[in-house]
């Protein structure tokens, strides 16, 4: 009997991953991605009883899912996914759309940038694959603009140029959009010197250029130049499609075990916390000091239960001048999440203190004195129990808990690096 849709879609959260569908006998039967997972899920289960979707979920059991930083990130695995395990469905249907890569037609005296979705040996370089379509054909259009590359489809050489009768009056020259190779207004050698500068859009830092056109586009916006706004704001979708941060590496069955673990300890946490949702963002907190010197805080950052060392924080303490850990772990918690107000970043989905009861209870405070809810609870060494905001007892977790794990995982990295910044702390004093 197959199992009501909400049984298996109940715990999955919208956000971009992969899924790996199984049968009974737990053999990996088909391999998707998704932007949104529950969504793309739960499509499976209103499909027609002769589509594709149908026969898989007929053969499916159980559904594991692989949370990703991103869309592309999730196409780039499932393609590795597929390729190694080569599951019964997806050899069966394939699938043969891909993404779109840019091509920088180097081989032609006078290179164009073009949309393509084959990557072949021609001389040619290419940059992606790119999920965002909308967004990258309006890139190529701006940077055709930007670098005067030339947008038409002529076909000439340097040394065999078109008739000028049919070229001279071509706009984009004259509306200065284009250096006019086509009738001999630049050299190859010149126009692609220029072109090493789209080499680096592609490969460099675009972090600058994407704070340049926020300013400007605010100033468009507070003068209501709408149109003009929403142009640079269209350039900032296709430069966030391009700067999609992946980690591409070697994919074995022992990884996909890990990932597993991971999203079952993140829906694990869900339940026995009752969170509303996936901590897929937690944040832990932790104190060091020695007899009251140089006394510090740490913050780690887990995403889909693996550290994020962007999102490390270092806290010297400030307001607290005696021995008084709790004090100390209401500074730091109360100086990143009033700092993220400030900043208007995003909140966590579950903050976790290194320390039992009276540790919890001052860190809520600062959340209280700020005004702001965030789940948090608090995990105590000796016992590993969990204490949680208006809970009188502690929860215990099973020695073997994927939560519990990952729990400790966070804490321990938290007091590591808690560690590390107090001794290069007192290695400077002692120096001094």
């Amino acid at each position: 009997m197959q199992k009501p849709v909400n049984d298996y879609t109940v715990n999955i959260p919208h956000l971009p991953g992969v899924y790996i569908m199984r049968d009974s006998a737990a053999n990996i039967i088909y391999i998707g991605k998704a932007k949104d997972l529950k969504n793309r899920i739960s499509s499976y289960f209103h499909s027609d009883t002769d589509s594709k979707a149908f026969s898989i979920i007929s053969a499916m059991k159980t559904i594991n899912y692989i949370l990703c930083a991103s869309e592309r990130e999730a196409f780039l695995v499932e393609r590795q996914l597929i390729k190694k395990i080569q599951p019964y469905f997806n050899a069966m249907w394939k699938d043969d759309k891909t993404y779109p890569y840019i091509k920088l037609t180097v081989a032609e005296d006078f290179p164009r940038l073009v949309m393509t979705r084959k990557v072949i040996k021609d001389g040619a370089l290419y940059f992606g694959p790119y999920p965002q379509l909308t967004y990258i054909k309006k890139l190529i259009l701006w940077l055709n603009k930007i670098f005067k590359i030339r947008p038409c489809k002529i076909n000439f050489s340097e040394k065999e140029l078109p008739k000028l009768d049919k070229v001279k009056s071509c706009l984009y020259y004259h509306t200065g959009l284009c250096f006019g190779p086509c009738m001999g207004k630049i050299s190859s050698a010149d126009y692609k010197n220029n072109l090493k500068e789209v080499e680096t859009f592609f490969n460099g830092k675009l972090k600058k250029l994407a704070d340049t056109w926020q300013k400007e586009m605010l100033e468009l916006s507070n003068k209501q130049e709408y149109e003009k706004a929403k142009e640079i704001r269209d350039r900032l979708f296709a430069i966030q499609s391009i700067s999609q941060r992946v980690a591409i590496r070697e994919i074995s069955i022992e990884d996909i075990n890990q990932y597993v673990s991971k999203t079952d300890a993140l829906q694990e946490l869900r339940q026995v916390l009752k969170l509303h949702k996936l901590p897929a963002v937690m944040e832990c907190f932790d104190i060091s000091n020695t007899s009251g010197t140089n006394p510090v805080a740490s913050m780690v950052q887990f995403v889909n239960g693996k550290p994020n060392k962007s999102g490390y924080r270092k806290f010297k303490i400030k307001t607290v001048h005696q021995i008084n850990d709790f004090a100390m772990i209401k500074e730091a918690v109360f100086r990143r999440y009033s700092g993220i107000i400030r900043r208007n970043e995003q909140f966590p989905d579950l903050i976790v203190i290194d320390g039992g009861k009276i540790q919890l209870a001052y860190a809520q405070s600062a959340l209280d004195e700020i005004g702001i809810y965030i789940p948090m609870i608090s995990l105590a060494k000796q016992e590993e129990e969990v204490f949680m905001v208006g809970k009188p007892k502690s929860l215990m977790l099973p020695r073997n808990s994927l939560g519990l794990r990952l729990l400790q995982a966070i804490r321990d990295e938290a007091h590591r690096f808690a560690i590390t910044f107090h001794k290069q702390l007192r290695a400077k004093a002692f120096i001094k």
